[in-house]
């Protein structure tokens, strides 16, 4: 029994099709995903919030998140279901975010516009958006391993989703930038109105890949393993005696800190310290995610191994370290390199988050009932770090910039400078570092006869 459902559902390669109907699987979570970490800082602080309590509405979500992924693993693991929490998470998401952008409705119904009843509501809301989307997430990251062991599969399966990321990014800049052109803001009840309608395109766009995904995808065998044992629940205990869980837990974490963070960054960046055009807040986040989406593609021609994983990530955090330095020293008359900046930007992103995100399923490996905690519990020291990071940087963000040179040659060294270029570096120089440490072994890996995609 247990050499046919390994050899059904472990040894034959994934297919094209099911390679596509896995990757669009978070759609919803990418797009919504790009929205938070770009605009809601933006949003907050243009309706009139201060930077601190924009910082604690960022934080409160983060949090939730954090927590949920811990538990939702449990629970995966415990019972299995991936697509049923996959679809539960993304009917919350969906039912909530439009509140998060959509105006402060306790503020409405009490009558009051306080700062304290508005931070109180906005991050009730960002709180239960954010339950939903580590729902999602955690059943979506931990299914691969459950529809494959051969690490190229997975790694392919991971690159589709990395992908499609890029596809979501780019949809929500080009709504973005389609309602910022149409719908011009005069009033905070103007700009309401705006982020209302990103949020309600971004959702039916997304809830559309939703119902492909659960169409053309079949749930795993969480629940038997390659040697047949049924819910043989494997305990927290296990992984904390391997050290690779803790390395693959820091780089992982250390490159969400690097996509968060400059994310949430970029739009004030080249707005306020570049002094560009409003259309580059769009526009050169869209050739981030061009550049990713295309080295995405090309990675899933790859065979993979632990070697390659440990280069290719080396190779994307040395080229982001060098975009930190340029982003922190280049000065406001020389504003346009910022689009060249943005090509390596976009390379290294998706270089960096397909193999972190592999690494998992390296650590992994045959101990499928213990795949969503794995998932769960790094991605809870993501949200946490990732939220703190944030709060921490936006509190000191109304620090006057210290002004260097005349106007036309002039740059600031500002918080968001920092959260761009400096936090960024210094993240990506310590992964690599803890990268070259591993010792990262697939004795599953069987390279393909052909390509999984065209």
């Amino acid at each position: 029994m247990s050499n046919s459902i390994e050899d059904d559902s472990f040894s034959k390669r994934v297919g094209r099709w099911s390679v596509f109907y896995y990757g669009v699987g978070h759609m919803l979570n990418d797009i919504t995903s790009a929205c938070w970490f770009t605009y809601l800082l933006l949003f907050l602080t243009d309706i009139g919030l201060s930077q601190r309590d924009a910082a604690t509405v960022m934080l409160s979500g983060q949090i939730a998140d954090g927590l949920a992924t811990i538990f939702v693993g449990e629970l995966i693991d415990r019972f299995g279901h991936f697509k049923i929490w996959h679809g539960a998470g993304s009917v919350l998401v969906a039912v909530s975010f439009s509140s998060v952008f959509g105006g402060c409705l306790p503020c409405k119904a009490l009558a009051t516009f306080s700062s304290t009843v508005e931070t109180i509501s906005y991050s009730t809301f960002a709180a239960i958006f954010n339950v939903g989307w580590a729902a999602t997430q955690v059943s979506h990251m931990s299914m691969v391993n459950c529809i494959s062991l051969n690490s190229t599969s997975r790694v392919v399966l991971a690159s589709c989703r990395n992908a499609f990321t890029m596809v979501a990014n780019l949809s929500l800049y080009g709504i973005a930038l389609i309602v910022f052109n149409i719908s011009i803001a005069k009033t905070y009840a103007d700009i309401e109105n705006q982020y209302r309608w990103i949020a309600y395109l971004s959702i039916f766009i997304g809830c559309c890949f939703v119902g492909i995904f659960h169409l053309g995808t079949n749930e795993p065998r969480s629940k038997i393993s390659v040697h047949g044992n049924i819910y043989a629940r494997i305990s927290w205990t296990y992984w904390f005696r391997k050290i690779l869980y803790y390395q693959v837990a820091l780089v992982y974490v250390l490159t969400r800190l690097v996509l968060n963070v400059s994310q949430a960054y970029l739009a004030f960046y080249v707005i306020n310290d570049l002094l560009m055009a409003q259309s580059a807040k769009a526009l050169v986040p869209a050739i981030i995610y061009i550049c990713s989406f295309i080295v995405s593609v090309l990675l899933q021609e790859i065979a993979w191994n632990g070697q390659r994983l440990k280069a290719y990530y080396a190779a994307g955090g040395i080229l982001w370290m060098f975009c930190g330095v340029g982003i922190l020293l280049l000065p406001r008359s020389m504003s346009l390199f910022m689009y060249a900046i943005s090509v390596f930007i976009g390379i290294a992103n998706a270089l960096m988050t397909v193999t972190a995100v592999s690494m998992q399923s390296v650590v992994i490996g045959e101990d499928l009932n213990g795949c969503a905690f794995v998932c769960g519990s790094l991605s809870f020291l993501d949200k946490i770090s990732c939220g703190l990071a944030l709060f921490v940087l936006q509190s000191y963000q109304s620090s006057s910039p210290i002004i260097v040179g005349n106007y036309s040659t002039n740059f600031n060294f500002s918080v968001t400078r920092y959260g761009l270029g400096l936090v960024p570096a210094v993240c990506s120089a310590l992964a690599v570092a803890v990268t070259f440490t591993m010792e990262l072994q697939t004795p599953l890996s069987k390279p393909l006869l052909e390509p999984l995609l065209e």
